[in-house]
């Protein structure tokens, strides 16, 4: 695969922490809380597809399964996931101690492990594509605690559902 599919799948991957942090992003956090939960979700949006790479390579050796039909399953999978995310009412808010940001963080990366599981499938280079996974979530989530101030619920609802939307269709498109 390309590195535009591979930033396609980074964008996607960061819809979450985005919508997440537009919520989050009412709670008029400091800026320094802002930076911080930035890079804790930039960091475990390095590591996590690394540690599902190395897992997924595991069960490889073990199951005779094409990587293809592993990055379709996982991809359409949190797909779905987001997008019945999108439609869940309750949304609970509260401010965060430094705590709560590790397991924000670790919560809106689950993604990024799963897609791991199929990495080198999706470019040769995991190194790069786990920064620009960094990089990208790391970005969307400081946009949506910034924007988080200034829009209301329902953008953050259509960016998961578009982001789990575009996951689907980048799944479907490794079986095709």
């Amino acid at each position: 695969m390309s590195i535009i599919m591979v930033i396609i799948i980074a964008v996607s991957l960061s819809m979450d922490a985005f919508s997440l942090s537009l919520a989050y992003g009412t709670l008029n956090m400091k800026k320094k809380e802002i930076q911080i939960l930035s890079i804790i979700v930039g960091i475990y949006h390095f590591f996590m597809p690394l540690i599902g790479m190395f897992i997924g390579t595991t069960i490889l050796k073990i199951l005779p399964i094409s990587p293809d039909t592993i990055v379709f399953i996982v991809l359409c999978f949190i797909g779905i996931q987001m997008i019945f995310e999108t439609f869940k009412q309750d949304r609970k808010i509260s401010l965060m101690k430094f705590s709560e940001l590790l397991i924000f963080g670790l919560a809106v990366s689950i993604d990024s492990f799963s897609v791991g599981l199929g990495l080198k499938t999706i470019y040769e280079n995991v190194y790069i594509s786990a920064f620009i996974f960094s990089l990208s979530s790391a970005l969307f989530t400081y946009l949506g605690l910034y924007l988080g101030k200034k829009i209301n619920d329902l953008i953050g609802k259509i960016s998961t559902l578009l982001g789990g939307m575009a996951l689907i269709i980048i799944g479907i498109m490794y079986v095709i």
